[in-house]
């Protein structure tokens, strides 16, 4: 097949929300917006999930691509939301069309040849007015006391030093009166939590999974690669200033044990790859709307040829001990012991790849699962051995209403 990709006049992020979180794929970073809607015209398979040894950049290169130069993920772009369960298959689908649109407003289109005009179908999307819903009904799995008694069990292997760190999480399933517009999702996600990456992308049993993740995984460009772990947590009470918590949390012992261990592993396994990786010193502040996070920033890079692309680096690096624990064969052992309900594409990577190997990959957080007015969300917290159940299950409660008050009227 062959795409031919344009530079463009500017056009309106708010239409390129709506058109990609209703219908198509949308991966929007706080300096990017990256939108593919029409027809997939390709799906690269992974049935092994993360083991599975497929060149997904290889079979991209296979399209070409004419027209104007452009950056990283404006050519070939397949995008994909990959369930947390490294094992589990999923697939990369490459759309008719992508747009890219930087912050500065510069813009790039790629087309595949003969396709319709994609202006029309620009122009044609109507932008969301849909206004938050009562909620009709909701399950806990596993309820709340339910949760707190899986992390006191957790707890105790933690102190008998069975494994450094797991991450719990539970779900809500709920539903309300009228079907879901995603793209009204979106929209106030954009609005309530303007340093995330609001994503929107269809999942192969017809939902779509819609939300607002602080967390960079990786970001790939040539023989670079960034990553941005998030570990360590305080809410934020509304209202009130948050300065005092922020500085309560970066000198918090358990939370600065929590994120150590998340960047320390994630360190050691680009250094056995990359020819230099370096973390900063010291965590800082990542500020959401209701909650905080420790974060660093870890850099690596290749000096020499055979760089890994970017699905290659998330097949090293994910599920992290962000979201996952440590050492991981015992944290998935845990997990699935003690979290009824399979995660699907929570805690999952999502985000996107070109065919120079270049992509970014987020974790699949602070995200609703649409179907109709139907609904599922998750919430996961990071447990070691000083964490307290009583205050695990509250913070997975802060997380839960975030998220969930881009649907309802009163969130749970």
């Amino acid at each position: 097949m062959r795409f031919k990709r344009l530079a463009v006049d500017a056009l309106a992020p708010e239409r390129l929300r709506a058109l990609g979180a209703r219908s198509g794929w949308l991966v929007e970073a706080p300096g990017e917006l990256r939108v593919g809607f029409g027809r997939c015209v390709e799906r690269v398979s992974l049935g092994a999930g993360l083991y599975d040894t497929t060149d997904a950049t290889a079979i991209l290169r296979r399209h070409e691509l004419v027209g104007d130069d452009g950056p990283a993920g404006t050519g070939v772009v397949a995008f994909a939301s990959l369930p947390f369960d490294r094992q589990a298959a999923g697939e990369l689908e490459v759309p008719e069309f992508t747009v890219t649109r930087t912050a500065a407003g510069a813009a790039w289109v790629s087309a595949l040849d003969g396709a319709p005009d994609w202006r029309r179908v620009y122009e044609a999307v109507a932008l969301p007015t849909q206004e938050v819903q009562s909620l009709r009904g909701l399950i806990y799995e596993p309820t709340p006391e339910e949760y707190a008694h899986n992390v006191a069990v957790a707890v105790e292997q933690l102190r008998r030093k069975e494994i450094d760190k797991v991450v719990l999480a539970r779900a809500v399933l709920g539903s309300v009166p009228d079907a879901v517009d995603p793209a009204a999702v979106a929209q106030r996600l954009r609005e309530r939590e303007p340093v995330c990456t609001i994503y929107s992308l269809p999942r192969s049993d017809g939902r779509r999974f819609v939300g607002a993740s602080p967390e960079l995984l990786v970001r790939r460009v040539g023989a670079e690669v960034q990553c941005n772990p998030l570990a360590g947590t305080i809410t934020l009470p509304k209202n009130v200033a948050p300065d005092d918590y922020e500085t309560w949390l970066l000198g918090s012992a358990k939370n600065l044990h929590e994120h150590a261990l998340v960047v320390d592993e994630i360190v050691r396994t680009l250094a056995d790859v990359y020819d230099d990786v370096r973390a900063d010193a010291e965590p800082s502040i990542v500020a959401l709307r209701t909650v905080a996070h420790l974060g660093t920033w870890i850099y690596a890079w290749r000096n020499t040829p055979g760089a890994p692309d970017a699905l290659d680096v998330l097949r090293l690096l994910h599920p992290t001990a962000a979201v996952g624990g440590l050492p991981r064969a015992g944290a998935d052992e845990l997990i699935r012991r003690l979290e009824p309900r399979d995660r699907g594409p929570f805690a999952g990577p999502l985000g996107w790849m070109d065919a120079n190997g270049d992509g970014e990959w987020w974790i699949g957080l602070r995200g609703v699962l649409l179907d109709g007015c139907d609904f599922e969300a998750w919430a996961g917290a990071g447990i070691v051995s000083e964490s307290d159940p009583v205050a695990e299950r509250e913070e997975t409660s802060d997380k839960l209403a975030a998220v969930l008050s881009s649907l309802l009227v009163d969130p749970v």
